[in-house]
């Protein structure tokens, strides 16, 4: 290896800089000699708070600018959450290695420790997700939905200082964090379906850049990568981004996700999936 220190881009948020911390001291478990900075950029996402984010508008809100970054080289790699990244990477770059993902669930957090099934009927929910309030309003028609922007710790933060009854979050993150004491309670799969990708570090690097591949390919857990990049090609084939409530999760079968993700798009779309995420869109202009 030539190369004696790189550099990788992240947003700034705690957890963001735990995931880069992570992905360092794993490298460096590796190959310890190897020097590695991290580069905090901040993204559109990061600087427009007040405003839900299916209402922002344009994909890769938390990553365009870091993708600018590794694109012009003035970072080497960039650390991600999956969920958050666009179905379609600009030209140049890819996905490298997905590390083993932590628990992919939403997770429930409510002031008084009251379950989903023990909050009123016009409970007032916060939330900073599309995918997530459609899903809680076919669980529980009458609960009250209020956007909730900011970083992890910052939402728990409002939860407490607020007049909302409970937020959800994805459960890796509040993890990560150490925060798992707040969970209130873990959402079944068939009341909170996940984000594609959601629990799953990106490792993005750009393509042909074979000496970063080689560093980075010791943290691929392919049973991973494989689900996640089905879930990915789920969201592609259906036109998906996080301006639209679009939810998937996948298990290993065969090693079929890919294909399987792209089938059961395909028949989604075949029976009009494809009319209500235009009016979706529509609506949002």
């Amino acid at each position: 290896m030539n190369r004696p220190n790189i550099k990788i881009g992240t947003r700034g948020s705690k957890l963001a800089l735990w995931q880069a911390n992570w992905i360092k001291t794993e490298l460096n478990k590796n190959i310890p000699s190897l020097s590695i900075e991290i580069v905090v950029i901040k993204t559109k996402g990061d600087k427009i708070l007040d405003v839900p984010l299916a209402k922002v508008g344009g994909k890769g809100l938390f990553v365009k600018e870091i993708e600018e970054a590794l694109l012009d080289g003035r970072v080497d790699l960039a650390v991600h959450s999956m969920k958050d990244m666009p179905a379609d990477l600009p030209v140049g770059l890819c996905i490298g290695p997905v590390p083993k993902r932590e628990n992919p669930a939403d997770v429930l957090i409510s002031k008084n420790g009251l379950l989903l099934s023990e909050l009123e009927p016009q409970a007032r929910i916060g939330t900073s997700s599309l995918r997530r309030g459609s899903q809680i309003k076919h669980a529980k028609p009458n609960f009250i939905i209020f956007p909730l922007r900011g970083n992890l710790d910052t939402r728990i933060k409002k939860l407490e200082t607020s007049d909302l009854d409970a937020i959800i979050l994805a459960a890796a993150g509040v993890k990560r964090l150490n925060l798992a004491n707040k969970i209130t309670e873990y959402l079944d799969y068939d009341v909170m379906l996940p984000a594609v990708g959601q629990g799953a570090l990106c490792i993005e690097i750009r393509k042909h850049d074979l000496e970063i591949e080689k560093i980075v390919s010791q943290l691929n857990h392919p049973d991973t990568r494989a689900v996640v990049m089905g879930e990915r090609a789920f969201l592609r084939t259906l036109g998906g981004s996080c301006q639209v409530p679009v939810a998937a999760y996948g298990e290993i079968n065969k090693n079929t996700s890919e294909s399987l993700g792209i089938e059961l798009a395909q028949r989604l779309l075949s029976k009009g999936a494809d009319k209500i995420l235009e009016k979706l869109k529509a609506n949002e202009q």
